[in-house]
C-alpha cells in the first residue's frame, strides 16, 4: 500500500477567491458522535446523537422547552390537535407535564377533551390497525381513529349517557367560558378517577386538581358541544361564550407580561387550537391597543408545510408578522417536523429529567383578576365611539 500524506495546513490553487470569517459559520458543534451502544439515557441520545434535519430540531425543542421555556418566571399555553387523547398522550406525556408546573393553560381540539372522558370512566381503547374493512366494523359497532378501535355502544353513547347527566347538573345552568366548562367536567373526572381505583388518566382530572385552565377554540365542534346543544331541546340553560375565551386566554399572556415575566407555547399540532393560543398576542395589541412585542418563545410540532398558506404550517418568522412572536426572540423559536406522538414523549422525558418541578401558577384561580385588568387597558384606549 503506498504512502498517502494527509494535508496539515492545507492551501487551495484552485482559482476561487473567498473572503475571511467563515469562521461564523463554522462553529457548531462537530458532527461526529459515539457509537450508540444501547446504555445511553433517552437525554444523552438526544444530545448526542439528534445532531441534523429534524432530529436536530427535536434537540433544539428539547433544550428551548427545558432551559428556557421552563424557567420560574415563565407561563407556559400548550396547544393540542389531533386525536392525542386516544392515542395516550393525554395521559403518558400531558398529565405529567401538568403535575410538574410544566403547563400553565392549554388550548385543546373539543374531541380530545371528550376522548379524555372515556379514561376518566375507565372505559378501554384498543390498538388496532388501519388496515381493517371499515364496513366490517360499521356492521359491529367499532369506531376506528386510524388504528385505535374503541367500542360505539359500550364507550362513545355511554360517555354521552354520562356527559349529559353531568351537563344537567345545577352548576352548569348559566352562562360560562370554556374553561370553566372544562374545570367543572375535570371535577367529575376527577371523582370518577377516586371512585375507580384509576390514578393519572385523565387529563380533565389533572388539570382540575392543578388549577390549569383547558380552553376549547370551538366549542361545537366536538361531542361535548354536541351534547351541549341537544340538552338545550330540553331547556338547559348552559350557554358557552366564546368572547369569554378570548378575553381569559389574552389576559392570560397580558398578566405574565405584566407582571414582569415570560409568555411561552408550545403549539402540539396546528389547526385552531394553534391560532387561538398565538391570538392572544393580536389581542393585546391589535384590540387592547397594548404596546406588546409577541411571544417569548415559541415551539411547534407539525406535519404541514408553510407553502400551502394554512395556519397549521405557518413559521414563527410569518407570525412575526402579526405580532404574534417577538422578532427579537427568532432564535428561540423552533419548529419541529415530526409527528406530535413521536415528539411528545420524547420531549417529555427529556424536560423531567432534565428540570426539576415548578410550583403550579393555578391560573384558573387568576382568570377574573387578569380580565380585569385587560377591561381597564380596553376602556383607556378606546375612549368615545372608538
Amino acid at each position: 500500500m503506498g504512502k498517502v500524506m494527509l494535508p496539515k495546513n492545507f492551501k487551495s490553487k484552485y482559482p476561487h477567491k473567498f473572503t475571511k470569517g467563515a469562521d461564523k459559520y463554522l462553529c457548531g458543534k462537530r458532527i461526529l458522535p459515539k457509537p450508540i451502544t444501547g446504555k445511553e439515557t433517552v437525554e444523552e441520545l438526544i444530545d448526542s446523537t439528534f445532531l441534523a434535519y429534524n432530529s436536530a430540531r427535536l434537540n433544539e425543542a428539547c433544550r428551548l422547552f427545558s432551559e428556557k421555556m421552563l424557567g420560574p418566571k415563565v407561563t407556559v399555553g400548550m396547544s393540542l390537535a389531533g386525536a392525542l387523547t386516544p392515542a395516550g398522550m393525554g395521559a403518558s406525556v400531558v398529565i405529567p407535564l401538568i403535575k410538574a408546573g410544566f403547563v400553565d393553560w392549554i388550548v385543546a381540539t373539543g374531541a380530545n377533551l371528550y376522548h379524555d372522558m372515556h379514561h376518566a370512566l375507565n372505559f378501554p381503547l384498543y390498538k388496532g390497525s388501519a388496515q381493517i374493512n371499515d364496513r366490517d366494523l360499521r356492521k359491529l359497532g367499532v369506531v376506528r381513529i386510524y388504528d385505535i378501535l374503541l367500542d360505539y355502544n359500550t364507550v362513545l353513547m355511554a360517555t354521552d349517557l354520562v356527559l349529559r347527566q353531568i351537563l344537567r347538573q345545577s352548576e352548569f345552568q348559566k352562562e360560562m367560558g370554556t374553561a370553566e366548562l372544562h374545570h367543572l367536567l375535570g371535577k367529575y373526572c376527577a371523582e370518577f378517577e377516586d371512585e375507580l381505583g384509576l390514578k393519572d388518566v385523565s387529563m380533565l382530572a389533572a388539570a382540575y386538581r392543578a388549577g390549569v385552565p383547558c380552553y376549547t377554540s370551538s366549542p361545537g365542534d366536538s361531542t361535548i358541544g354536541m351534547n351541549i346543544a341537544g340538552i338545550e331541546f330540553e331547556g338547559s340553560k348552559l350557554r358557552v361564550n366564546p368572547s369569554t375565551d378570548v378575553n381569559e386566554t389574552a389576559a392570560l399572556v397580558l398578566g405574565a407580561k405584566r407582571a414582569g415575566n415570560k409568555s411561552a407555547v408550545v403549539l402540539v399540532g396546528g389547526g385552531s387550537p394553534k391560532n387561538f393560543t398565538l391570538q392572544t398576542e393580536p389581542q393585546i395589541q391589535e384590540v387592547l391597543r397594548i404596546k406588546e412585542v409577541g411571544q417569548d418563545y415559541f415551539l411547534q410540532f407539525t406535519d404541514a408545510r408553510p407553502d400551502t398558506g394554512g395556519l397549521s404550517g405557518a413559521t414563527p418568522s410569518e407570525a412575526v408578522s402579526w405580532g404574534k412572536v417577538d422578532p427579537n426572540q427568532l432564535p428561540d423559536a423552533v419548529v419541529c417536523y415530526l409527528d406530535s406522538t413521536v415528539a411528545m414523549p420524547i420531549m417529555t422525558h427529556y424536560a423531567l429529567s432534565r428540570v426539576k418541578p415548578r410550583k403550579l401558577k393555578k391560573l384558573y384561580f387568576e382568570r377574573e383578576r387578569l380580565v380585569e385588568l385587560s377591561r381597564r387597558e380596553y376602556l383607556k384606549h378606546h375612549k368615545g365611539n372608538d
